[in-house]
């Protein structure tokens, strides 16, 4: 008999070929308890509904004020311009999202059932068989609803379906074993080797994830390290460096699949305008392909698995 439980997912994601082996299907959980100053998906980060409002878009016609029951949506009266009130939390009801003539308005976050998206994962097995690839759970952060996302993959598993999750590590150790009891593939962040820098850059420290990417390994579950690289902040030869020496006790095991490097990018800047927020990066994080060759051949030196993925 089948689990039914509910999730809060904000995207649905098919054919990725960057987020674990193969063909994926990903679906990506709402709610994360880092603040990283470079997160593409700001969307992902509060469990609640959000209103995403493309200004440029909107002809200012009021039909969302009419429909929304709690009145988020307003009109300023002075200038005759339609605005969003942040001031209210949104139920997702979805009314304004569907009386908008010009699709200038969305609602991040939905609750969905596990046999709703078994039944979408289902639809792409021919392309995880033929590619070894199967379903990735992302976010935000999985283990900040770990009941679901281990029905969920107990239920994929149970129909031949590869399973891997990304996160952040920062949640109770038992959140994430509950998981891996039906996870094929941890891809597990390593933002930041400095616990001071960590907490800087994403608002928490690193203490935790350290130990539990420690306990996973130590489990002997499949573990691949991802780092996100941001030139300037975790990019130089030192924090490399000490990096590895943190992986070096690691290296021959066979569950630890090595690493991958991710570069910083800009997809999902303009995201944040929508959500009335501001994107406090202000210099160009980005690295070259050269930067990029001189951190693989540092770590491969090392004799470790690196592969940079590039969107």
């Amino acid at each position: 008999m089948q689990i039914e439980r509910k999730a809060r997912i904000f995207n649905i994601q098919k054919y990725s070929i960057y987020d674990g082996p193969g063909i994926r299907t990903l679906f990506f959980f709402k709610g994360c308890p880092l603040r990283c100053k470079w997160c593409s998906n700001p969307e992902s980060l509060e469990r609640k509904y959000q209103v995403m409002y493309q200004c440029k878009m909107c002809i200012d016609c009021g039909e969302c004020v009419k429909v929304c029951p709690l009145m988020i949506h307003k009109m300023d009266e002075q200038e005759g311009v339609h605005y969003v009130d942040r001031s209210i939390n949104c139920s997702g009801c979805r009314l304004c999202e569907e009386v908008c003539p010009k699709k200038a308005l969305s609602i991040a976050g939905e609750d969905r059932l596990i046999s709703d998206l078994l039944a979408i994962a289902k639809e792409d097995l021919p392309f995880y068989q033929t590619s070894g690839g199967g379903v990735t759970l992302g976010g935000g952060e999985v283990a900040t609803q770990p009941d679901f996302a281990a029905n969920l993959l107990m239920e994929c598993q149970t129909v031949g379906i590869h399973t891997a999750i990304e996160t952040c590590g920062h949640a109770p150790l038992k959140s994430l074993l509950k998981i891996a009891e039906f996870c094929d593939l941890f891809l597990y962040d390593m933002k930041h080797i400095d616990p001071d820098k960590h907490l800087e850059y994403t608002g928490v420290r690193n203490e935790r994830i350290l130990e539990n990417l420690m306990e996973l390994i130590e489990r002997r579950y499949q573990v691949k390290v991802r780092m996100p690289l941001m030139k300037g902040l975790n990019s130089d030869s030192e924090t490399i460096r000490r990096t590895i020496n943190f992986l070096m006790p690691f290296k021959d095991r066979s569950n630890f699949q090595g690493i991958d490097l991710l570069p910083y990018h800009k997809l999902g800047v303009n995201k944040y305008d929508q959500l009335d927020k501001i994107y406090t990066v202000k210099e160009d994080l980005s690295l070259s392909e050269e930067d990029l060759d001189v951190i693989e051949e540092q770590i491969a030196t090392y004799d470790f698995p690196v592969k940079v993925i590039r969107h």
